[in-house]
């Protein structure tokens, strides 16, 4: 997927086995940009970054599964090396720090090769304001697939890295030790849901979808 925007470029880039979308965004003038979730293949997103001609200032993470921060310290490496400074990692809640730090243990677990425990330079909190590329994302944190899962949202060019929040249809996965399905969906219907229903939901995994079509379609959301 690749969106164009007046004053941007947004290009989902699906990584690892998983297929987990990292994002990659940056601004047509400064040629400025931040990575979204690397969960793996740096070497693959290295190629794109050097082929836009891009400097990345910022990697965010949504949550600290291994398909969505397992590319974290490859990434970080490899940018250092070629940019004046190596970019900032911006984490979720701290709560997700337990498993930002066992991701080789995950990967053991999967049969993946080649991905790394992340560590992050600034943690996350509910209405944390992040100024990056000349743009505002509101920080939501929105536990219950991960203690620690936060959504970022880009207000003004009304669209979310949802992570693996919110899908077309369906929500994140809950059936881990510290998962929360209610939790889960409380917070979509008091963090999300008010935004507005145009605002374009970026999943973690498979296509885009929006508050309103989630709102009208989604049996999680309908519910109650």
């Amino acid at each position: 997927m690749h969106l164009v925007y007046p004053d941007m470029q947004l290009q989902v880039l699906p990584v690892t086995p998983f297929r987990q979308n990292c994002s990659l965004l940056w601004d047509e003038n400064t040629r400025h940009a931040l990575v979204v979730d690397p969960g793996g293949d740096a070497d693959f997103l290295m190629e794109v970054i050097r082929k836009r001609g891009l400097t990345v200032d910022a990697i965010l993470i949504t949550h600290g599964h291994l398909d969505h921060a397992g590319g974290v310290a490859p990434l970080c490496r490899a940018l250092a090396k070629e940019q004046d400074k190596a970019p900032t990692v911006i984490g979720p809640d701290k709560q997700d720090e337990f498993l930002l730090s066992s991701i080789v243990d995950q990967a053991r677990h999967f049969g993946l090769p080649g991905l790394e425990n992340a560590t992050v330079d600034q943690y996350t909190q509910d209405g944390d304001r992040l100024e990056l590329l000349g743009r505002t994302f509101l920080v939501r944190h929105i536990p219950g697939h991960t203690p620690g899962h936060v959504v970022f949202v880009d207000e003004k060019a009304r669209f979310a890295f949802a992570g693996d929040t919110l899908f077309r249809g369906t929500i994140g996965r809950t059936d881990f030790p510290y998962g929360n399905s209610s939790l889960l969906i409380c917070n979509l219907k008091e963090k999300l849901l008010p935004l507005g229903d145009d605002i374009v939901i970026m999943p973690g995994h498979g296509g885009s979808t929006s508050l309103g079509e989630e709102r009208v379609n989604n049996p999680f959301l309908r519910a109650g």
